[in-house]
């Protein structure tokens, strides 16, 4: 596979049932970090940051 990697769209390692759906999202910011635990989703909506659909309490 030669196609670039975009950092919008989260890649797997074997074949899916179905194809990719971008990440992209009117007034949302997301990105896939991979990590050694695996991927991380982290979004910015509003203002507020979500990790896996959680949201992230900033630090005092």
């Amino acid at each position: 596979m030669n196609a670039p990697v975009r950092p919008d769209v989260l890649g797997h390692l074997a074949l899916p049932p179905q194809r990719e759906l971008p990440l992209a999202a009117d007034g949302v910011v997301c990105h896939v970090w991979e990590s050694r635990f695996g991927p991380m989703l982290i979004e910015v909506r509003d203002g507020r940051v979500w990790v896996n659909g959680s949201p992230v309490e900033p630090a005092p």
